[in-house]
């Protein structure tokens, strides 16, 4: 069997995605943490009332990793008002776009005009090849730009992402503005996935991230610590045949 690699082998940049205040700076303690995202779902669960609050917050205990935050609206003139506004928040924001709104209007045009204007993106919710072409005809030469591909969401329809990514990747070297994002891991392995294919970046929950203390473990020391944790359960549910 290949030696697995270490998290600091990895080529590709893991951030953390969430939005729940203490659990972005347990992330942010770690050096191999390289960014963050948010987005109105995570913030909600989190609890988040005040948007701006919230985010200029986190923006002052976090000023020098990319963060990503979302905007909210459904019409394109409103999206374009909240991205230019999240814009001046701080200089390490990247503005997430959703590639399209409910109606299922694309927001490449937007993202054009965004990107020429300066504006740092990240184009999200992708999950076609399509999509993802569009998206790099639209940004090209335009400021840097994440192209977010939820490989994750891709993996529970039951097809296999990696193909996809692997695609996405050769896409992307035509923007060199662009970086692609492995978005929606659902397991660790994702990782390293991402790392293989050579994919930029990926987003990851704290719950998957808190597994890297298992990277390289023995596999016979975890088969007899599971047969061990299934032996004491029993035990202590006083079982009895």
């Amino acid at each position: 069997m290949d030696q697995m690699k270490t998290i600091s082998d990895l080529k590709v940049a893991v951030f953390a995605d969430g939005a729940e205040k203490a659990g972005m700076l347990e992330m942010y303690a770690k050096p191999y943490i390289k960014g963050f995202t948010t987005n109105p779902t995570l913030m909600r669960k989190a609890g988040v009332s005040d948007y701006e609050s919230f985010a200029r917050e986190i923006l002052q205990e976090i000023p020098d990793r990319p963060i990503s935050f979302e905007v909210f609206a459904d019409d394109f003139t409103d999206m374009a008002r909240q991205a230019r506004k999240i814009a001046t928040w701080g200089k390490n924001i990247r503005v997430k776009i959703p590639i399209t709104n409910t109606r299922r209007e694309s927001a490449v045009r937007l993202c054009r005009q965004l990107t020429q204007e300066g504006i740092p993106l990240n184009v999200t919710a992708l999950f076609t090849l399509e999509q993802v072409q569009a998206v790099v005809d639209a940004v090209k030469w335009g400021a840097p730009t994440y192209v977010s591909v939820f490989a994750g969401r891709i993996a529970d329809t039951g097809l296999d992402p990696v193909p996809l990514m692997a695609e996405a990747v050769h896409r992307l070297a035509a923007a060199p503005n662009t970086e692609l994002i492995w978005a929606s891991p659902r397991e660790l392995l994702n990782i390293f996935q991402a790392d293989a294919i050579g994919c930029h970046v990926i987003t990851v929950t704290n719950d998957i991230l808190k597994k890297l203390a298992l990277v390289g473990k023995d596999l016979g020391d975890y088969s007899l610590e599971t047969v061990k944790m299934f032996y004491e359960d029993g035990k202590a549910a006083g079982f009895a045949l």
